[in-house]
């Protein structure tokens, strides 16, 4: 990592941090305040609450998307991860891929078995990230959402054993789709999706 940072890289982090701090904020109140939202929902209504949970969530995200975006133009490199790490991060986004559609299809063994699998493909996702990019900015960004997912399912497994909440095992026909999905959308993800989408070319 260079020793001296300008200020314009300075203000991109900022930016990059403070929209992480909006776009979190939301994502956090359920876990940190959950007093606070439910008064907000008592104030507001459910569908005000929703409402402002979206404005400040796509305002963060916006500057964690113009922030990103800068940083990537004048990067600030901490580490170079080794080439073979590649390889290693694609296998995780197999899983990652695989637990995301095993979170909104019907439920199977999977989805019993990791209670929260969207939460889990996060931490897989962020985890996978981290091994690949050794630029400043994004090991700020995959960093802050790998803490996210952790805090988030770890609170979310606390509400269910308070609640005594049990996650039944559906059939394992549904965890065959998800695992057929996962990997198609993971298999065009790797093959151009990600280049299209981030402008980094993959494998191919």
């Amino acid at each position: 990592m260079s020793e001296i940072i300008s200020s314009g890289e300075v203000l991109i982090v900022s930016i990059l941090i403070g929209g992480m701090v909006l776009f979190f904020s939301t994502h956090f109140a359920r876990v940190f305040f959950p007093d606070l939202r439910e008064n907000l929902i008592k104030r507001f209504g459910v569908m005000g609450w929703r409402g402002l949970y979206s404005v400040i969530s796509l305002a963060g995200l916006g500057l964690i998307i113009w922030g990103f975006g800068e940083a990537r133009q004048a990067p600030n490199v901490v580490w170079v991860p080794p080439f073979a790490f590649l390889h290693v991060a694609a296998t995780f986004m197999l899983f990652a891929f695989i637990f995301l559609a095993a979170a909104y299809l019907p439920a199977g063994r999977i989805k019993a078995a990791l209670k929260h699998p969207m939460l889990i493909s996060i931490k897989i996702w962020a985890i996978g990230h981290l091994l690949i990019n050794g630029m400043l900015a994004e090991m700020i960004l995959f960093g802050a959402f790998l803490i996210w997912a952790v805090m988030a399912f770890i609170a979310a497994r606390k509400r269910d054993r308070a609640e005594g909440k049990v996650y039944a095992a559906g059939p394992m026909r549904n965890d065959l789709i998800a695992i057929i999905v996962g990997t198609g959308v993971w298999t065009v993800f790797i093959t151009f999706l990600h280049e299209w989408l981030i402008g980094v070319p993959l494998f191919f």
